[in-house]
């Protein structure tokens, strides 16, 4: 980039940029200021149009600043995961990764909101979006994918920079928020039962327009006691694909068979004599079973989320930790395998 003298800025490195959308209603315009000044750069508001509506979009035009020119790379960055595109409209620029698995050094992080690239004056949309990838290149068939480092091949052509990438933010939801990262805003005091009546009108919503539903859970659900719940919307059809690891299914297996979670009795909050033992215990008799299926099928398990999932043809998967014991023969053990049959499945 060449330096060019911004007066309105007084800095010494200067890139237009617009912005389009619910960038009022959404706080996205906000975010953007914030995060200019946050990064010790500056900006004017060239243009703004704000929409008269609740459902109209807005536009704005900012002339951000930084007085060097890596400060203001790093502002451009930031500002793009909320829509934030330069002017100047440029192609992303392309690079060959040089080593299997790793992506060249100035990779695009992909975030998991809807993006397009630029090619030759073309915007693409960039297919399989997930966060945390990067974004590969078919010149051939002008195409671009999501892809996860340890799937990245040589000669691949990766997307590097911010340059010719745009963003779509989520307009902010009208309801509950649907996706956020665990932070300093979770709090046990917050009103678990709006959350749960929210997500259940989800679940039967998903249900009847004949959406399918994939839960994540986590040892924690057998340990509150929460395991009958999940097997009863399990039974009436609202679940269809389980994703978890070898602890909810060991555990989930030890109250099956032993009445405990961890040696614990679940329904009376005590441990069991030599109830440590008991999920090694649950995982080596279902091992001797030939695995989850088997132990069903062969009416040695008869109860539980995992019996359930066989029962009524809920698919799973189940990948491994190094902290497993066992693990169960149903445990995907090679992470980055698992990594793979979790995207196939969704």
């Amino acid at each position: 980039m060449t330096p060019r003298h911004a007066p309105s800025t007084t800095a010494n490195f200067v890139e237009e940029i617009e912005v389009r959308g619910h960038i009022i209603d959404s706080l996205i315009l906000p975010k953007i200021l914030d995060s200019i000044s946050g990064a010790g750069g500056s900006f004017k508001i060239k243009q703004i149009a704000i929409g008269q509506g609740r459902n109209d979009p807005s536009h704005a035009l900012l002339e951000v600043g930084a007085n060097d020119e890596k400060t203001l790379q790093k502002i451009l960055a930031q500002i793009a995961d909320h829509g934030a595109v330069p002017t100047d409209a440029r192609d992303c620029v392309l690079m060959a990764a040089d080593i299997v698995g790793t992506f060249p050094e100035d990779f695009y992080s992909t975030t998991n909101q809807r993006t397009e690239i630029r090619i030759a004056g073309h915007w693409l949309e960039v297919a399989g979006q997930e966060m945390d990838c990067a974004v590969v290149v078919d010149m051939e068939k002008r195409t671009a994918r999501c892809l996860a480092m340890a799937d990245t091949k040589l000669g691949d052509r990766i997307v590097v920079g911010h340059a010719g990438v745009r963003v779509f933010p989520e307009e902010r939801s009208r309801g509950p928020q649907t996706f956020e990262f665990m932070g300093s805003n979770v709090s046990t005091e917050k009103p678990k039962a709006v959350a749960i009546r929210q997500i259940a009108k989800q679940l039967a919503e998903n249900h009847a327009t004949g959406g399918r539903t994939a839960i994540v859970a986590g040892p924690a659900v057998i340990h509150t006691g929460s395991g009958e719940f999940l097997e009863q919307i399990i039974r009436m059809g609202y679940v269809d694909l389980l994703l978890a690891g070898n602890a909810l299914a060991t555990h989930d297996i030890e109250q099956a068979l032993f009445g405990t979670s961890l040696g614990v009795y679940l329904d009376r909050g005590i441990p069991a004599e030599s109830g440590h033992a008991h999920h090694l215990r649950a995982i080596n008799r279902i091992r001797r079973l030939g695995g989850i299926r088997a132990a069903v099928e062969k009416g040695a398990l008869r109860s539980g989320v995992m019996c359930e999932c066989v029962r009524h043809g809920v698919d799973y998967l189940l990948a491994g930790s190094i902290r497993d014991d066992g693990p169960l023969t149903d445990v995907v053990t090679d992470m980055l395998q698992a990594q793979q049959l979790m995207r196939e499945k969704l």
